[in-house]
């Protein structure tokens, strides 16, 4: 409820202000999309298969459930990982040279990202690797207890790990680093706090929000890769259900998080927010008000 409220918002947000929106927030509604299109196609059938203590449905709904979450896991990943890249781009770039990242340029990079994600998630449908449930039986991922007697399924878990999350992981530690390093020699060469530029201030706001973001999604996918790589070259039943479980459960939430950041950092956001409120208060009063006129003992009672 919270991941579909939240980015639900976001998206509506940038709805409303799509002549507005800067290239680098196009990925901000990738994002966006990501985490509420991995909540419409996997939570309802992952709660219902936990309420019937088994997973509904057969192989194929398996597949299908496995090949959503690889698909925007991946999605997610390289996302993040492109808005660490720009933001380090823009805070490194002469005010001439970051106009250059045109809105053009995003989109098809985003293109690519999703292009990148469809081709890891198909894999295992042609082959490479594998899809299957997870130990505690309630949803399905990549079948990793069978990589560690499978030189097919080792190479896949291999590539897959280096290219779609460790080289990613660098990637955006080494640009946040960058930009910190950037920020606190800029910083330095101001004496005076009072005399920082505001769009310094901003660029710096702008830039711990995205890092929030990226310390959000890592810290909660960690556990769950750790528990993940530790099946690859031991037998799932080494670890008790409840150890392979909570990690997964604490990887979905990672959905979740990402509007209440924008609220808390993003001035704008808050006030798209509140206006969404209004106009939906106002329509809820609207109608109630219609229904109140043509309903004579309604409007008797609220008189």
């Amino acid at each position: 409820i919270l991941t579909i409220l939240g980015n639900s918002a976001v998206l509506a947000t940038a709805v409303r202000r799509l002549s507005l929106l800067k290239p680098p927030e196009l990925l901000t509604v990738n994002l966006a999309v990501a985490d509420i299109g991995m909540a419409l196609s996997m939570y309802p059938l992952a709660i219902a298969s936990a309420w019937n203590h088994a997973w509904l449905g057969g192989d194929a709904s398996c597949v299908y459930y496995a090949l959503m979450g690889f698909l925007f896991g991946v999605c997610s990943m390289m996302t993040l990982c492109a808005m660490a890249v720009i933001r380090f781009l823009v805070t490194n770039s002469p005010k001439s040279n970051s106009n250059k990242i045109t809105k053009n340029t995003v989109c098809f990079l985003i293109a690519f990202i999703w292009l990148y994600s469809l081709l890891w998630a198909i894999l295992p449908l042609v082959g490479w690797g594998y899809y299957g449930p997870e130990p505690f039986g309630i949803s399905c991922t990549i079948a990793w207890s069978k990589f560690h007697n499978s030189s097919n399924g080792f190479s896949f878990i291999l590539s897959m790990f280096l290219l779609c999350t460790v080289l990613p992981a660098l990637t955006i530690v080494a640009c946040y680093l960058g930009i910190a390093w950037k920020v606190h020699k800029a910083y330095q060469e101001i004496q005076n706090i009072d005399r920082i530029p505001n769009a310094a201030k901003l660029e710096k706001k702008l830039t711990l929000m995205a890092v929030l973001i990226s310390v959000g999604f890592l810290s909660s996918w960690t556990p769950y890769a750790a528990t993940s790589f530790w099946s690859i070259f031991n037998s799932s039943d080494s670890l008790q259900p409840v150890v392979t479980l909570l990690p997964c459960l604490f990887a979905k939430s990672s959905t979740a998080y990402n509007p209440f950041i924008y609220y808390v950092f993003s001035k704008t956001f808050r006030c798209e927010v509140r206006k969404l409120q209004c106009c939906c208060a106002w329509r809820v009063h609207y109608f109630s008000s219609d229904n109140s006129m043509e309903n004579p003992v309604s409007t008797m009672w609220s008189g």
